[in-house]
């Protein structure tokens, strides 16, 4: 079986640029990682003093404290997140055009205002109000408002690129729109979405940093705290939190790619198998 091209092969003048192109790029990021380094080490900043106190003890487990912190503020948006995301996007699509109104209206305002606006009505306007809310639930609840209206455009978006048969065939056996949307429309839709809700998921956990306007002790904020006890050694406490952020994020990216996979694997058997059943013996 023949692969099919989208676009035409490379010809040798084309494959000679990329390769050209590629080359430059790296000699490019080369000389600007170096010239960085050696800005940081003119201006001390490459000096041992100021790195060994990251290797105690005492300071890392400051900061993986700040880790969990972090970890369960994320993990816990995300959980809620999705399934208001997906109550969101079923009304939506709800035949009641009064219900399907009033869920676009708000989701458009949840995708429209920035998170940190949202952040400080959760700090500011609610304690007004007489909602007062401990510094946690200011900062996860602000963010699953928000990302709600973005996993809610996600899944309507997955529902309606799902084929409409799908829908009716579950109606036709008798199952109502709720069990249909259950059992049938949103798994699918999950599997299909699986990349794009990970990569959202991705966000919601850098997203947690904004804890600092709260006083929630995430990471960000108590890397700044222990750059100040280290007598301002905040480039490398905060270079460490970069590659803390980059490992999870990296390791979230890689779990997409590894479901993603064996889900295709999953779905080629049982594709054959449903072939062969359809041939006549």
């Amino acid at each position: 079986m023949t692969e099919v091209q989208l676009f035409e092969m490379r010809g040798p003048r084309a494959a000679r640029r990329r390769r050209i192109v590629n080359l430059s790029a790296a000699a490019v990021l080369a000389a600007a990682l170096t010239a960085l380094l050696v800005g940081l080490g003119a201006a001390g900043q490459l000096d041992g003093a100021l790195w060994a106190p990251l290797f105690d003890w005492g300071a890392q487990q400051f900061l993986l404290v700040a880790l969990g912190n972090t970890l369960i503020a994320g993990a816990t948006a995300i959980a809620l997140s999705i399934p208001l995301g997906a109550i969101l996007a079923a009304a939506r699509l709800s035949r009641s055009r009064l219900l399907s109104l009033l869920a676009a209206g708000l989701v458009e305002v949840l995708r429209a205002l920035p998170l940190l606006f949202v952040v400080y009505f959760f700090l500011l306007a609610l304690p007004g109000l007489g909602l007062r809310m401990p510094p946690f639930w200011q900062l996860v609840g602000a963010i699953v408002l928000y990302s709600s209206g973005v996993f809610a455009e996600l899944l309507r978006a997955g529902i309606l690129a799902l084929p409409k048969g799908q829908a009716e065939a579950g109606l036709s056996l008798g199952l109502s729109r709720t069990q249909v949307m259950l059992r049938i429309v949103f798994p699918q839709v999950v599997r299909a979405l699986l990349p794009a809700l990970i990569s959202q998921s991705v966000r919601v956990l850098k997203e947690t940093t904004l804890g600092y306007v709260v006083s929630y002790p995430e990471l960000l904020r108590r890397g700044q705290t222990l750059g100040e006890f280290l007598s301002g050694s905040f480039l490398q406490v905060y270079f460490e939190i970069a590659v803390i952020f980059i490992v999870l994020n990296g390791g979230l990216s890689w779990l997409a790619v590894v479901l993603n996979r064996r889900l295709d694997r999953a779905r080629v058997p049982r594709a054959a198998q449903s072939a062969r059943e359809r041939v006549p013996a």
